[in-house]
């Protein structure tokens, strides 16, 4: 069956024209090439070339053998020189989930990773960080972006930050002092991100707890964009991690940053999966966001 190697062979025999110039540029003596060519014309049971004087013809099946030759090694090099590059991480696709909350200087990472690498495409997938761990373990994605606490036996974790939470009101709403306890809080109307169970929810819950306190929860609210809306029109007041407030600038609202007493803070990190070999790109990613 022919091969690469006999479509290489037949490439420079078409091209030099003679058997002798073509091993000579083939670096190999010209007995083999001659039987090389005789076996390609008996596998194909045509006559690829032919005498013309003191050179060689091409015959109209040799010619057909010749252009797809062109194209098969021409891929052969394009798809060693991808795989190459795929391996070095310079090539490739990077998939990434991100919490709905999103992490602040994300944005900053990716750009400075696309300016190192920047043959690679992205796809970036937003969910809860409990349906992003599992998006990890499907093997959807290969790294996430989460809020943490989660069960994550089956992951390699990087933590990233920790970040603070703020009280956010409308602009109707009487203000309070900079910062604001959860006593105070308790009893006023909260919609709450996220939902019930998962993440930041229960981060917040798990606060009041701490505290035996008993908030007023009319309500959550998985849409930031629209929990912002609700807030500043004075629907409800919230609780919220520092990052949705950068996100956000520029909504009519008060926010005040809960007391650090409470701690009530998020935790944010980067995942994987355990005892899996991660692709050359998102290594490259997780050694970027490591420097930022």
């Amino acid at each position: 069956m022919m091969d690469i190697r006999q479509l290489r062979y037949f490439i420079a025999i078409v091209e030099e024209r003679k058997i002798s110039a073509a091993a000579k540029r083939l670096h190999m003596s010209q007995p083999p090439l001659s039987q090389q060519l005789k076996a390609m014309e008996k596998e194909l049971g045509s006559k690829l070339v032919e005498r013309s004087g003191k050179y060689l013809e091409v015959t109209e099946a040799g010619n057909a053998l010749y252009k797809n030759a062109l194209e098969i090694t021409q891929l052969m090099e394009e798809t060693k020189t991808e795989v190459m590059e795929v391996g070095k991480g310079v090539n490739g696709r990077l998939t990434i989930g991100v919490n709905t909350f999103s992490v602040s200087g994300l944005p900053e990472v990716l750009e400075k990773f696309q300016t190192q690498f920047p043959k690679i495409t992205y796809k970036i997938q937003q969910n809860e960080s409990s349906h992003l761990c599992q998006l990890v373990r499907d093997r959807i994605v290969e790294l996430a972006i989460i809020r943490l606490p989660l069960p994550l036996d089956d992951f390699s974790v990087l933590h990233l930050c920790n970040e603070p939470f703020y009280f956010i009101t409308s602009k109707e709403h009487p203000s309070f002092d900079e910062e604001i306890s959860l006593t105070e809080i308790q009893h006023h109307p909260l919609l709450f991100p996220s939902t019930e169970g998962l993440g930041v929810h229960y981060l917040i819950l798990e606060a009041f707890s701490r505290f035996k306190l008993q908030p007023t929860i009319v309500g959550e609210c998985s849409d930031i964009s629209l929990l912002m809306d609700l807030v500043s029109a004075d629907f409800a007041a919230s609780i919220v991690p520092e990052t949705l407030l950068h996100r956000f600038r520029g909504y009519p609202i008060n926010a005040y940053r809960i007391s650090s007493s409470t701690e009530l803070t998020g935790s944010v990190g980067l995942i994987w999966l355990k005892d899996h070999s991660l692709s050359k790109a998102a290594q490259n990613f997780i050694e970027i966001i490591q420097t930022i």
